[in-house]
């Protein structure tokens, strides 16, 4: 990036501003004077009268209702992708995945940097779902989901249940193995009707109606940094 644009975009001033400021030999790259025309490349140290400017990254962070019928992926030959649903300006990827015949509420954003820190299974982020079964809830069944079932070779790690209705729970994960609530309610003798993600984190799905997406809101992203103890980079 230009160093006229990088010290507008930095909202300092403007870019005939920033001219002057270099004219004036006011600025520096990495502790030297620059020109007009000089390029800032990613990681430079770049100072208006040895004071540091920075350029944040243009990051997204989106909340999705996903529909019933919509595959989380971002390949594009796949009919009825995530990303032709959404269709964002930006690159955008979804952040885990839900099942297709699953609905809720999914991430996306184009900052890879924290799609790790949040899929990582040890941080024990909550993950809370509405699911409604075939037939009636029973306290045994709660208790067994609650205390681990076991599937796909393991035994699911310890979560929280309430019963909403004669068919419907809530339950709260820390982890997300293939399929993992159909697979414990069918280890269970049931079969799950509909399963909804309401909550990812901070993040609730709220009223946002399906298959509409909404930014997250500045308070949102704080409160999910700040969980995450995670910093966006800058330019």
């Amino acid at each position: 990036m230009r160093i006229n644009k990088y010290i507008s975009e930095s909202g300092k001033t403007s870019r005939r501003g920033a001219d002057k400021l270099i004219e004036e030999g006011r600025v520096t790259i990495n502790g030297k004077r620059v020109s007009i025309g000089t390029q800032v490349e990613p990681g430079d140290d770049v100072r208006v009268d040895g004071n540091p400017i920075r350029v944040a990254r243009n990051n997204v962070y989106l909340a999705l209702n996903k529909p019933v019928g919509i595959t989380s992926t971002t390949e594009k030959s796949v009919k009825g992708n995530i990303v032709d649903l959404v269709n964002h300006p930006l690159r955008v990827f979804n952040i885990g995945r839900l099942d297709k015949d699953s609905e809720g509420l999914i991430l996306l954003t184009n900052d890879g940097d924290i799609v790790n820190e949040i899929l990582r299974s040890e941080n024990k982020h909550e993950k809370e779902y509405i699911v409604s079964v075939n037939k009636p809830i029973t306290p045994e069944f709660l208790k067994n989901m609650k205390e681990g079932v076991k599937i796909l070779g393991t035994k699911t790690l310890p979560c929280k249940t309430e019963q909403l209705s004669k068919y419907d729970f809530k339950i709260i994960l820390t982890q997300g193995l293939n399929r993992q609530i159909r697979r414990m309610c069918e280890a269970l003798g049931y079969e799950v009707y509909r399963l909804q993600r309401i909550r990812i984190m901070n993040i609730h799905l709220g009223n946002l109606p399906p298959g509409q997406w909404r930014d997250l809101s500045k308070k949102e992203k704080t409160a999910l940094f700040r969980e995450l103890d995670y910093e966006p980079k800058e330019w």
